[in-house]
């Protein structure tokens, strides 16, 4: 698949969205202080799936388990995607550019195996 593809791929989901909103006139709904507020919900939606799991269990989901958390993923995704088309937020150049920065703050020689915050290895 070409680097192409997820981008086009994320456009025609953003136009879709924008049209599902626009035929039921949420637009009026859809201010990023509203969508980022949705967006939270819905993480902790995910969130609460996994609450009182052991790590094991965490890991293990049954098949219907897994589909649930599938649709709140899925609800996290359409939301940041909504957010991202009203702020005008190209968001996979956004997280090629986030991954940069994160590359250079967690250098993976450093880094393997820890799951220290970026400030540990700046002080080094």
């Amino acid at each position: 698949m070409s680097e192409q593809q997820p981008t086009n791929d994320i456009l025609a989901l953003q136009k879709k969205l924008r049209a599902f909103a626009a035929a039921r006139d949420w637009e009026q709904f859809h201010s990023p202080k509203n969508l980022a507020m949705a967006l939270a919900g819905e993480c902790g939606e995910v969130l609460e799936h996994f609450q009182w799991l052991t790590e094991t269990q965490s890991v293990t989901l049954d098949a219907e388990a897994k589909r649930e958390v599938g649709y709140e993923l899925a609800d996290v995704f359409i939301y940041t995607l909504r957010l991202a088309d009203v702020l005008g937020v190209d968001v996979i150049q956004a997280a090629r550019e986030k991954m940069s920065i994160n590359d250079d703050r967690y250098p993976a020689a450093k880094a393997r195996g820890s799951a220290a915050r970026a400030k540990t290895y700046e002080a080094e």
